[in-house]
């Protein structure tokens, strides 16, 4: 069994969950849902493949995959200002709003591709993996664990995670992001902007979800067909299992990462091999966990008090 190479695995599938699902706690945290994440996440990955597809060559590997990732993310935040827009000023149904950016995201990548290309694929050139990181990848069995064969947007997304355990619990606007999910009429009592902190959580939670699109394909398919598989879905389910709390989603997400990481190479692991069991039910392990876990730990899940609860002012 190549240890190396399943932890490696694992972190391809693990860190754009958690980069998903932390966007996804900004966003819910200030007390709006967001299911639109796998839409964000498909519109956010074409810009990103563009953008790839146009500068190649012509921009250094791995400069280019970094600006790849901020045009990902900012494309995200402009798709997910549609969401914010109709859930906090207009007050629609926030379920609603975000089921729609899941149905146009697919739509409009399958229109452009048909009408410019002909096709449904989107394929790109993949020069972004990192062999071995200097000096790093030399350390006894950390290196080839963490070091070698990696991506850039592996440690990008641990950079994520620190800067939101910070964000949440170290700043002045993560208290008050907290508090317009929880009590939105108490804090607009003491004056902070519920409809902007809402937007602002909307807008980060578009942000990480457009940059984990990215983080999720480059590592794992040369063409991409306008789908996640399910991955913003998924991000929710990790979300819901680590409470809305950023070290809790990253345990989440590295469970959920392992379960698809199974599925996706049961057959280079011998004793899943030599069980018998027919593929199709190893590749449904990770959707079977979410399922399980969530009928389980469903009823213990604390979430924001107003989740979902459109903020009105003039109301007390």
């Amino acid at each position: 069994m190549n240890i190396p190479f399943l932890v490696q695995q694992t972190m391809f599938f693990a860190i754009p969950l958690m980069v998903v699902a932390l966007g996804g706690m900004y966003s819910e945290q200030s007390g709006v849902i967001n299911i639109g994440l796998e839409g964000i996440m498909i519109f956010s990955t074409f810009m990103g493949i563009l953008v790839l597809n146009m500068f190649i060559g012509v921009i250094p590997a791995q400069f280019l995959f970094i600006l790849a990732l901020l045009v990902s993310g900012i494309s995200g935040m402009i798709f997910s200002s549609l969401h914010a827009y109709a859930s906090v000023y207009q007050k629609a149904n926030q379920v609603i709003s975000g089921t729609a950016l899941n149905m146009f995201a697919p739509a409009f990548f399958n229109f452009t591709m048909r009408n410019q290309t002909g096709s449904n694929q989107l394929y790109f050139f993949n020069q972004y993996r990192i062999p071995k990181v200097a000096l790093l990848g030399d350390i006894p069995f950390v290196g080839p664990l963490f070091f070698t064969n990696t991506y850039i947007s592996t440690y990008i997304g641990l950079v994520i995670l620190a800067i939101s355990v910070f964000v949440f619990y170290k700043t002045r606007f993560g208290l008050r992001l907290r508090a317009c999910g929880e009590h939105p009429q108490a804090a607009d009592a003491a004056g902070i902007n519920v409809y902007r902190m809402r937007t602002y959580g909307v807008l980060i939670s578009g942000l990480l979800a457009g940059m984990g699109g990215l983080i999720l394909t480059i590592p794992t398919t040369t063409a991409f067909g306008g789908s996640v598989a399910g991955y913003g879905f998924l991000a929710l389910a990790v979300l819901i299992f680590g409470q809305w709390k950023p070290k809790r989603i990253v345990f989440a997400a590295f469970f959920f990462g392992a379960m698809k990481t199974i599925a996706a190479t049961y057959t280079s692991i011998p004793i899943l091999l030599s069980l018998g069991i027919p593929g199709y039910l190893f590749k449904s392990i990770p959707y079977l966990t979410t399922i399980l876990v969530l009928a389980f730990t469903s009823k213990k899940s604390v979430a924001p008090k107003a989740l979902g609860e459109p903020f009105d002012k003039g109301k007390r």
